[in-house]
C-alpha cells in the first residue's frame, strides 16, 4: 500500500513538473474547477427521477382514520319502527357518532402515457444540465489562453529586455574604457549607465507581472508549474469554419426537453384507469341493518376499477402548447444570435490574422536592418562621428523591431487559438 501511494505521489509531481503545455494547462483546468462535480450531481439527480417516475406503478397506500358526529342518520320509516317496536324489536337505529380505521390500495393499470412522459423529461433535463456544464467549463479555454499566452508575451519581454541590457553592459564597459584612455566624455558614460539601469528596473517589472500571471495559472490547474519556460504551443490547422460549440447542443437540448414536455401536456388530458381495494374497521358497517341493530365495529372491504379523467386539463393545454412555442422560438433567437456572432467573431480573427502575417513578413526585414544600423552605429561611435545618444536611439530601435517580431508572432499564434476556441475545431 506504502509502495503504491509513493508511486501515486511521483506520477503527480511528475504532472506538476511536465505541465508546460497549452493542453496540458487546459485539461488540469477542467479536472480542477469546482464546476466538475455538476456532472456526477447532474448524474445522481437524473437516477432520483428516473427512479420517482417508475414508482409510479408500484401500489399507492393511504392509511385513514376518522371520527365523525353527524347531526341525523339512516333510521327506518315510522311505521316499521312502529310495528317492530309493537313486536317487541329494539331497533335503534344508526349512531350518529361514527368510527373508521382504514387502508386504501390503488395501482395504475394505464396512466395515459404520463410516467413515460416524466421519464423523458428527466432525461431531457438531465442532458440540458451536463450541456450547461459544457459550456461553462468550455469558457475555461478562453481563460487559460489569455493567460497562457500573456506568460508567454512576458517571457518574451523579459528576454528582450535581457538581450538590451547585455548590448547596454557591453557598450557601457567599452565606453568606461574610452573615457580611461580620454576618447570619450564621462556624459556619454553616465547616459548609458542611465539607460541601463532604466532596462534593469523594466526587467523587474516585468518579472513581478509574470510570477502574477504564473501564479493565477497555478490557481486554475491546482498545481504548481516548473520554472521553465512554457513551451510555445504549434501553429493550429483550421480547415472547416463550421462551428462545432458546445453551445449548439445545449441550444439542441434545450428544443428536446421542450418537446419532452409538450408530450406531457397531451398525457395530461387524457383518462387513468387504476384497480382499487378499500379497507376499514370500523362503525357502521357495509351491512346497515346490522349496524342498526348493533354499534359494534366490523371489518369491512370493498375493491374494484377506477376511472378518472381529469377534463379541466383542456382549459389549460392550448395555452400551455402555446407559451411552449414561445419558448422554442426564443430558442432559435438565441442560436441565431449565437452564430451571428461567432460568424462576427470568425470573420473579425481571419483579418486580424492577414494583418498579422503581412506584419511579420515586414518585421523580418525591419529586423535586418535595424541591426545593421545598430552595428553600424556602434562603429560610427568608436569613430566620433556620433555621440552616446545618437547611439542608445539606434539599440532602442533595435530592440524595439526585434520586441515587435516576437509579439507580432505571439499574437498570431494567439489568434488562430482564438478562432480554434471560437469554432471548437
Amino acid at each position: 500500500m506504502k509502495q503504491i501511494t509513493f508511486i501515486t505521489m511521483f506520477v503527480l509531481i511528475s504532472i506538476g513538473i511536465n505541465a508546460q503545455t497549452l493542453e496540458e494547462c487546459r485539461q488540469l483546468a477542467r479536472e480542477h474547477y469546482p464546476e466538475i462535480k455538476q456532472y456526477n450531481l447532474i448524474s445522481q439527480t437524473e437516477q432520483y427521477n428516473l427512479s420517482n417516475a417508475a414508482k409510479a406503478w408500484l401500489p399507492q397506500i393511504a392509511l385513514s382514520g376518522q371520527a365523525t358526529y353527524q347531526s341525523a342518520t339512516v333510521t327506518y320509516p315510522e311505521a316499521l319502527q312502529g310495528m317492530l317496536t309493537t313486536n317487541g324489536v329494539d331497533m335503534t337505529g344508526i349512531r350518529k357518532d361514527q368510527y373508521k380505521i382504514g387502508v386504501d390500495v390503488s395501482q395504475n393499470i394505464w396512466d395515459g402515457g404520463q410516467s413515460k412522459a416524466s421519464k423523458a423529461i428527466a432525461k431531457a433535463e438531465a442532458i440540458e444540465q451536463r450541456t450547461r456544464t459544457d459550456v461553462s467549463l468550455y469558457d475555461l479555454n478562453s481563460r487559460i489562453d489569455n493567460i497562457y499566452f500573456g506568460i508567454l508575451l512576458l517571457d518574451e519581454r523579459v528576454e528582450q529586455t535581457n538581450s538590451l541590457i547585455k548590448i547596454l553592459e557591453s557598450n557601457l564597459a567599452r565606453m568606461q574604457t574610452y573615457v580611461k584612455n580620454g576618447v570619450a566624455i564621462q556624459s556619454d558614460v553616465d547616459a548609458i549607465e542611465a539607460e541601463l539601469l532604466t532596462a534593469q528596473q523594466t526587467l523587474e517589472q516585468i518579472k513581478v507581472s509574470r510570477e502574477c500571471y504564473r501564479r493565477m495559472l497555478e490557481l486554475f490547474i491546482g498545481q504548481q508549474i516548473s520554472d521553465n519556460k512554457l513551451e510555445r504551443p504549434a501553429m493550429p490547422e483550421i480547415t472547416s469554419r463550421v462551428s462545432l460549440r458546445p453551445e449548439l447542443a445545449l441550444f439542441d437540448a434545450q428544443t428536446n426537453k421542450i418537446e419532452a414536455q409538450r408530450k406531457a401536456i397531451n398525457t395530461s388530458i387524457m383518462p387513468r384507469i387504476s384497480a382499487f381495494a378499500q379497507a376499514y374497521y370500523g362503525y357502521p358497517g357495509l351491512d346497515m341493518f346490522k349496524s342498526m341493530t348493533s354499534s359494534a365495529w366490523t371489518p369491512n372491504a370493498i375493491a374494484g376499477l377506477r376511472v378518472s379523467w381529469n377534463i379541466g386539463a383542456f382549459y389549460t393545454k392550448e395555452n400551455d402548447l402555446k407559451k411552449l412555442d414561445l419558448a422554442q422560438q426564443q430558442i432559435a433567437v438565441q442560436r441565431n444570435v449565437f452564430l451571428f456572432n461567432t460568424q462576427m467573431q470568425t470573420t473579425q480573427d481571419d483579418g486580424e490574422i492577414i494583418r498579422l502575417r503581412k506584419a511579420i513578413t515586414n518585421d523580418k526585414r525591419i529586423v535586418e536592418l535595424r541591426h545593421s544600423i545598430r552595428i553600424a552605429a556602434e562603429s560610427k561611435f568608436e569613430n566620433g562621428t556620433i555621440d552616446a545618444t545618437d547611439l542608445l536611439a539606434k539599440i532602442a530601435d533595435e530592440t524595439s523591431a526585434l520586441l515587435n517580431q516576437n509579439i507580432h508572432e505571439l499574437e498570431l499564434l494567439q489568434t488562430q487559438y482564438r478562432l480554434k476556441t471560437t469554432l471548437n475545431q
